[in-house]
């Protein structure tokens, strides 16, 4: 079986574990706060005091740490060991004495799921695209929560055409070398920034006043290291929402939120929940402890 290092050596897989280290540097309180919010919303609730909590696909851990401060006891883990490695230092830096365990494994991975058991939530965003089996890891994710639970996700919205040439894109991208991907980016940034940047002027004209530059994103995210993993983020699958709520009605989920992107670039976030009686009647079964944390 290929490893993650072996796919990103091999121009298969982008470096996501690279991206997030790059991107761990800026995170501070303000970006904590900024995650923990959007749980908050998305969730409709801010405590998850008793909770457990799966991240799949943790990348960075920002929103492990943000659940976790939340009250929820957290389970990580990400196929690429660069991100294990970052949500791992997150978690020293941040809890080091807390009830959150970190590894490294694959959504598509049936030994790993077969040992987590259920989880009161499971969390993935813009993270079950990337695996190369978009459907069969969202199945996976539904299998994964406890009744009463709930599931949030976030998955790239299906453009047509659109998409096929980003797919190019990053296909191109990951079988580059650093100036041919400097150049992508940058040619991105202006591809994606122009409608923009014409209101910037046109605000300029107005008024004399030139918008502040910001590199903090909803979520606590970064502009700059989100451009680079959506110009090389690969695998790349898209799902439009109703193949999305499909597999959720198939597994007994029930839509509690949704945010799309208005039909254009991005990722739409779902929230599911299931119902208390799914599967087996009675509490939502306890987390089991999988191997190999750190």
């Amino acid at each position: 079986m290929i490893d993650c290092t072996s796919e990103v050596e091999q121009g298969r897989r982008f470096a996501f574990g690279r991206n997030w280290q790059e991107f761990s540097r800026l995170v501070d309180d303000g970006r904590i706060a900024a995650a923990r919010e959007s749980l908050v919303v998305a969730l409709g609730t801010s405590d998850l005091e008793g909770r457990t909590f799966l991240d799949i696909g943790c990348g960075s851990g920002l929103f492990s740490l943000a659940a976790l401060q939340l009250g929820a006891k957290v389970h990580s883990f990400d196929y690429d060991p660069d991100a294990v490695a970052t949500t791992g230092r997150l978690r020293d830096r941040y809890a080091p004495d807390s009830d959150w365990r970190v590894e490294q494994g694959s959504v598509l991975d049936s030994s790993l799921i077969s040992r987590l058991g259920q989880f009161d939530i499971v969390y993935s965003w813009g993270v079950l695209h990337h695996t190369g089996a978009l459907w069969e890891a969202l199945d996976t994710a539904c299998q994964l929560v406890a009744p009463g639970g709930l599931l949030y996700v976030s998955i790239y919205n299906d453009q047509g055409r659109r998409s096929r040439m980003w797919r190019r894109v990053k296909r191109t991208y990951n079988s580059s070398g650093p100036v041919a991907r400097g150049l992508l980016v940058a040619g991105s940034r202006v591809y994606l920034t122009a409608p923009s940047r014409a209101i910037a002027l046109l605000k300029l004209a107005k008024t004399g006043k030139r918008p502040a530059g910001q590199d903090r994103r909803a979520r606590g995210m970064s502009a700059r290291y989100d451009l680079i993993d959506w110009v090389g983020g690969y695998p790349f699958e898209v799902a439009a929402p109703e193949e999305v709520f499909r597999v959720g009605r198939r597994h007994g989920l029930e839509l509690r939120h949704l945010k799309t992107c208005g039909g254009g670039l991005g990722c739409n976030e779902y929230v599911f929940a299931s119902l208390a009686d799914r599967g087996t009647a009675g509490p939502a079964p306890a987390a089991r402890d999988a191997t190999a944390v750190v």
